[in-house]
């Protein structure tokens, strides 16, 4: 026997929504869509080949603008694969075939279209007030979790 009562996956799940929608009102998003963005974007990271730090940045990025309220249903897919490129293109020493090659794995996997991703780059490079260089105590946490997950 076990102590722990047994919760279905999907009433889970909706409580910790409203948790974070409780906590955080101003993000248009649910916890789960979230956290699904940034599976898809470590994903399509690891088959370009990206290290773990590289993903960790454009977490980092991500999530900056998730709190500033930037994100809906819309531009969600738009700026996740925007954070992915500024982190590769900032962190690694990527040529233009491979930062092209990105792209077309980018735009392929989140369905978005590379003439709509340019002109958001730019957006969310303002978003970010030009600050791609993150401290390491911001980055740490997900590379850590990142290395452990595998």
């Amino acid at each position: 026997t076990t102590v722990i009562e047994y919760v279905k996956p999907s009433d889970l799940k909706k409580d910790m929504n409203e948790t974070f929608k409780e906590k955080f009102p101003h993000i248009k998003l649910t916890l789960s869509k979230i956290r699904s963005l940034k599976r898809e974007m470590r994903a399509v990271s690891e088959e370009c080949g990206l290290q773990p730090v590289t993903i960790a940045m454009a977490f980092v990025y991500f999530e900056k603008l998730v709190l500033q309220g930037r994100l809906n249903k819309q531009n969600r897919k738009l700026v996740a694969v925007a954070c992915v490129l500024l982190a590769a293109k900032i962190s690694s020493d990527l040529r233009k075939p491979e930062v092209k090659q990105l792209i077309d794995k980018l735009e392929e996997r989140f369905r978005i279209n590379r003439r709509e991703l340019i002109p958001l780059e730019v957006s969310v490079l303002v978003a970010l007030e030009m600050g791609l260089y993150l401290p390491e105590s911001k980055v740490m946490p997900h590379y850590r979790r990142l290395v452990q997950q595998g």
